[in-house]
């Protein structure tokens, strides 16, 4: 059975599943508009948009909270989508980050701790990325993670808003 929650360790984060408990930390994290300026669902900053927001990551399972190993704070959220065993494939994504932390590696970590933890079940996790968020783009790309041909609508606030989708491989 495909562990959608784990509890994961690196040098400068760890992760755990997502509680709501963890709402009020990570929206005092999500309130940062900065944070969304590039993403297509550039309101989460909001508290009805946020709460929406983390209500559906914690009914979809798979929502796991970041936290800074040198001080134990929460900095972000990250999700596993659903896993669709007749192709192997996973979601990575809706993930968010402090701007304490960006440039410091703990994104980055993260990602290579979920990649190595569900490469145990998964043959491929692919990343939906809004066609203008450059940032998230340039972070799967640094993973390895190459882009497929065309384009994926997904629908935010009722407007279809252009996605690329990204896909790794299983080493």
């Amino acid at each position: 059975m495909i562990d959608r929650q784990p509890v994961l360790g690196g040098e400068r984060v760890a992760l755990r599943p997502s509680t709501p408990d963890d709402r009020e930390p990570l929206f005092a994290v999500a309130r940062d508009r900065e944070i969304w300026a590039m993403h297509p669902a550039h309101d989460r900053w909001q508290r009805p948009v946020f709460d929406t927001f983390f209500d559906e990551g914690l009914a979809a399972g798979g929502a796991l909270t970041l936290i800074d190993r040198a001080d134990g704070a929460i900095i972000g959220a990250t999700r596993y989508g659903p896993f669709d065993p007749a192709s192997g494939e996973i979601e990575i994504g809706w993930t968010y980050l402090a701007r304490s932390h960006w440039r410091t590696g703990h994104n980055r970590e993260a990602k290579r701790l979920m990649l190595a933890h569900i490469f145990r079940w998964a043959e491929t996790v692919v990343f939906h990325v809004g066609e203008d968020n450059h940032r998230s783009r340039t972070a799967v790309e640094a993973l390895g993670a190459l882009a497929r041909p065309g384009r994926l609508l997904i629908e935010r606030a009722g407007v279809p808003a252009p996605h690329i989708v990204y896909a790794l491989a299983r080493p």
